[in-house]
């Protein structure tokens, strides 16, 4: 692949993946869950999505590689880890037919026959396949047009809220709002941890990992992944800050009565506009809701490329769709197959929240796994002294607790369906074993004895056992029958004690299998 972006194309890419159609809800939900408090949600997601891309940051400065998120628990875990993460992977392609349904649900203000109220109708799914079409069409050439077009969309991504912002602050402020309607936490402060699921603010900002998938085709990885990262979080958080304070401080006093959980809209930003008299901006927020999340998706459908290649590269699936076009160093047949998988996302669920409510878990266990690969290659000869973030040695374990928290917030209902699919991998890896699979010179370890492979793997597969367990005793959506703050307490204590033993298994598994092809 051509190494052809720089530092704005790789902060556009991540900024426009992380602001999708979150922005357009997050900041309701999370009023309705945490009141005021929720501020401090958005402050605490930033800080910990900070913590987890340290970890990513490290691996994609010190190994980059196209779909790195893919190759990297294969190399430091082994293939059981490996299939079970690809896997997971190849699932969380739904998240860009989340994007997809949005723009349909949008659209459906102007077009009411593709949108029913559950789900996308039969002409709804067509204009779904089209645009799903247009939008894989858009990353059919090179890598250069894909940035400087998602450049374009993130300027007006970025401009739409500004102009909300000031909008509404320039309409009318309530002050008081922080101490009225029950006080800065009027469902207890507890409360600020459910909203960072419950209330959209984790999936608004996860996707800060774009640009590492882009690390391969990156001039200067270890000086443009870092800064991009991070400034790619900046300024998402100060977008969503600014605007969770501009829904806080003006919404009118009468839709108060109730409090802030009774404070409901179909479309928050632009119904609210529409409250206070400005049509303009409704109108302008009607037109974004349909850009945003097509910014997303656009971007959605790239990454899904690089990591179907990678995924072809591990030997997951087909090495037929590891083939990149050499005049334009494009993946064009993981897209395809990509296409494929999002219209087959958009047929059975439809609806933004069904797809989103069970995919969003997929990316934290990536963030996860990544945490254990850093461990285990800085624990190989070299490998401290190689590192350049300070610091790792406590980062990893704490991102690895971080992200299985962010997991268990997300509640029994998404993971009682998302951890048992992950599980489902293991078909996949037994399949592969059978068949003689994922050899080949950039398939990373070659295959063991197969206890061999799944002592290796055997952590993966206890941590998402045990942590399905335990999200069904606990309080977030489960039978409560563990009471918070303990269930809480179990996970980190799951997480910390499985994080070091992965670590061990993944030092010794290096070892058996040197030399190894990377």
């Amino acid at each position: 692949m051509r190494r052809d972006l720089g530092f704005w194309g790789l902060t556009g890419i991540g900024f426009s993946n992380i602001v999708g159609s979150g922005w357009l809800f997050a900041a309701m939900y999370a009023a309705q869950t945490a009141g005021p408090a929720a501020l401090l949600s958005w402050v605490g997601a930033g800080l910990l999505c900070g913590l987890v891309a340290l970890v990513m940051i490290e691996l994609g400065a010190s190994r980059p590689e196209g779909g790195g998120t893919v190759r990297w628990p294969l190399f430091a875990s082994g293939r059981l880890v490996g299939t079970l993460i690809g896997w997971s992977v190849l699932l969380s392609v739904g998240a860009t037919a989340a994007e997809i349904s949005a723009i349909m649900q949008y659209a459906a203000h102007y077009l009411p026959g593709i949108y029913n109220g559950h789900t996308l109708t039969l002409s709804g799914l067509a204009l779904a396949a089209a645009l799903s079409t247009l939008l894989t069409a858009g990353n059919w050439f090179a890598v250069r047009l894909f940035a400087r077009l998602n450049n374009l969309v993130s300027i007006f991504k970025i401009a739409v809220p500004i102009v909300t912002v000031l909008a509404l602050v320039a309409s009318g402020w309530h002050s008081g709002r922080l101490t009225d309607h029950g006080g800065f936490a009027p469902y207890g402060y507890v409360a600020c941890l459910t909203a960072l699921a419950g209330g959209g603010i984790v999936y608004s900002v996860n996707g800060f990992q774009a640009p590492l998938d882009f690390s391969g085709e990156t001039r200067n990885p270890r000086r443009t992944i870092p800064a991009a990262v991070l400034t790619s979080i900046g300024l998402a958080v100060l977008m969503y800050l600014a605007l969770q304070v501009a829904f806080l401080f003006t919404v009118p006093e009468h839709l108060l009565g109730n409090g802030w959980q009774g404070v409901s809209f179909d479309s928050p930003f632009g119904q609210l506009a529409l409250v206070l008299n400005l049509h303009w901006l409704s109108s302008l927020l009607y037109a974004d809701a349909v850009i945003s999340p097509g910014g997303s998706a656009y971007v959605g459908v790239a990454l899904n490329a690089r990591h179907t290649y990678a995924l072809a590269k591990n030997g997951t699936i087909p090495r037929y769709f590891m083939k990149v076009n050499e005049r334009f160093g494009v993946p064009r047949r993981a897209l395809v197959i990509n296409l494929v998988v999002i219209m087959v996302f958009l047929l059975p669920f439809g609806g933004w929240q069904d797809i989103v409510s069970v995919m969003g878990d997929m990316y934290l266990l990536i963030y996860a796994a990544s945490a254990v690969a850093v461990s285990v290659f800085r624990a190989e000869p070299g490998g401290r002294t190689a590192g350049w973030v300070r610091g790792l040695w406590w980062i990893a374990p704490l991102s690895f607790v971080v992200a299985s928290e962010f997991v268990y917030w997300s509640g029994w209902q998404d993971l009682r369906l998302a951890l048992p699919l992950v599980l489902g991998g293991l078909l996949i890896f037994l399949a592969m074993r059978r068949s003689g699979a994922g050899e080949g010179a950039d398939a990373g370890p070659g295959h063991r004895p197969l206890a061999e492979e799944l002592r290796a793997g055997a952590w993966l597969v206890t941590y998402l056992t045990t942590l399905t367990v335990l999200s069904g005793l606990g309080t977030f959506e489960g039978s409560g029958l563990l009471p918070a703050p303990y269930d809480s307490l179990a996970v980190a204590v799951l997480a910390t004690a499985v994080f070091f033993w992965a670590v061990r298994s993944g030092v010794r598994q290096r070892a058996a299998s040197r030399p190894e092809a990377e």
